[in-house]
């Protein structure tokens, strides 16, 4: 019982945390947008749009428990492409480079913990889910 209560716990801030995120997108999108394009993104509006998109969706079913294969999937892809492409924290020197060094590291940190939730995926999506895809990992 305590484990299914942290785990359901964990759930809600893990996926409430890429969820938060993902509406932040929709909520900073000209700054977001911006910084996209001197990232060298192509249409730096739209992907600020789908990214964020990516982060609601998936956020929300690792917090409800629902269709965990492809909410991590969408977490994970976003962690994958924007990590090493917006905190490449090598090329750049002082405060700036600590700052991305310090956000690359976090997303490094948040993709490992996906990757435990999708190795341990029946323990973690089971207990106080909505029992939604779960035969799909």
């Amino acid at each position: 019982m305590a484990f299914d209560i942290a785990l359901l716990v964990g759930r809600i801030l893990f996926g409430g945390y890429f969820a938060v995120s993902g509406l932040n997108h929709f909520m900073s999108k000209d700054e977001l947008s911006g910084w996209a394009e001197h990232k060298g993104s192509p249409m730096p509006e739209i992907a600020v749009y789908i990214s964020g998109l990516m982060l609601v969706l998936g956020g929300l079913g690792i917090l409800a428990g629902a269709y965990p294969a492809v909410s991590l999937a969408l977490v994970g892809i976003f962690l994958v492409v924007v990590t090493p492409w917006f905190h490449n924290f090598w090329d750049m020197d002082g405060e700036e480079r600590q700052s991305h060094q310090i956000n690359f590291m976090k997303n490094a940190a948040l993709f490992g913990a996906l990757l435990i939730c999708l190795g341990a995926a029946a323990a973690v999506f089971t207990p106080y889910s909505l029992g939604m895809g779960l035969g799909i990992l």
